[in-house]
């Protein structure tokens, strides 16, 4: 039996519209959990150890394969929330492949 690799996405977004933002925030939770995503950092205090910190909120979410995430970034169901986002912040979002388990 093959394990998949599990899949992490993850933001950098700031804000330009808080209701706008907080509409989007209402909408993607349930939806991340019904792709079988979960929160892992969820815009916490930042401290920087080496460098420049981000000057945005941060945000990954945890998926249980890439191909899961990929699911739900593409949804047709994501599309109507993410337009929420990219009215309401600017936003930098990468997918990164987990280390097998």
């Amino acid at each position: 039996m093959t394990l998949l690799a599990k899949a992490y996405i993850i933001a950098e977004i700031d804000v330009h519209d808080a209701a706008g933002f907080e509409a989007y925030r209402a909408g993607v939770a349930p939806m991340i959990a019904a792709f079988g995503g979960s929160y892992i950092v969820r815009g916490g205090a930042v401290t920087a150890l080496e460098g420049d910190g981000p000057t945005s909120r941060i945000v990954v979410i945890e998926f249980p394969s890439k191909a899961a995430a990929e699911t739900f970034w593409h949804s047709e169901e994501y599309a109507p929330v993410a337009a929420l986002r990219h009215g309401s912040a600017h936003s930098r979002i990468y997918m990164i492949e987990g280390t097998q388990p």
